[in-house]
């Protein structure tokens, strides 16, 4: 979102900011399911969790109501908000909406296992799955990341949404110094390059820039950021 923004956006965003916040998840949600998915997909309940070393995962049937149902969970770490540009953000929802597929119409690894139906059904929503996160990396295993695919459907789905009127009011002020670093190595992607959301949050906008403040890391080399499928 490049607009100006008005002062009665802001009291707005600040009136209800847990509204604002779930509303705009769940909105990036529909726009993904309807466009990659073919609106297959189920609703879930999507959580913020601040999960060490991983910024998503899913589990299934998670949450219960009053009369003994259930529903998913796709849970987004906040705490890389700020720091990852929202094109990568928007890709751990999507990275974990497979997993919601697979859960619902295939066969699931076992426990935290990516197997190769997942990843086919990454690719063709535009991610390609790699251990590392990088081109050679491997396309299945335990702990998985992905990186998005040049002129693939999730890039042109997800500009289509960050070209409207949909941003993320919230961020954490506080990201790790290696999700900074992730970040700025993700931004440096060629193929992202002049791309809606192609920068992280914390360097487009000046007055958030302001008030984040990144902490040193419990490591000091920079995490692989990989995303996990969780069974609890």
């Amino acid at each position: 979102m490049n607009a100006v923004l008005k002062p009665t956006f802001f009291a707005a965003v600040c009136a209800a900011p847990t509204r604002v916040t779930y509303s705009e998840l769940q909105q990036a949600y529909d726009h993904f399911n309807a466009r990659l998915f073919g609106g297959q997909l189920p609703g879930c309940l999507i959580t913020l969790q601040r999960e060490k070393r991983t910024c998503g995962y899913f589990s299934a049937a998670r949450f219960a109501p009053l009369d003994g149902g259930t529903t998913d969970e796709i849970a987004m770490n906040p705490t890389y908000f700020a720091a990852v540009p929202l094109i990568e953000t928007m890709q751990t929802m999507v990275h974990e909406m497979c997993h919601l597929w697979q859960h619902h119409f295939r066969t699931p690894g076992r426990g935290r296992y990516h197997n190769e139906e997942w990843a086919a059904k990454m690719e063709d929503v535009g991610l390609m799955p790699s251990s590392t996160g990088q081109p050679g990396g491997k396309r299945t295993g335990d702990m998985m990341a992905d990186y998005a695919l040049a002129g693939g459907r999730f890039l042109e789905v997800c500009s289509e949404l960050l070209t409207s009127s949909f941003q993320l009011s919230w961020y954490d002020r506080f990201p790790a110094e290696d999700h900074v670093r992730f970040g700025q190595q993700v931004a440096a992607a060629s193929h992202l390059s002049g791309l809606a959301g192609s920068r992280p949050p914390m360097e487009t906008a000046p007055a958030l820039a302001g008030v984040v403040r990144p902490v040193r890391s419990a490591s000091c080399r920079i995490l692989k950021l990989l995303r996990r499928c969780l069974t609890k």
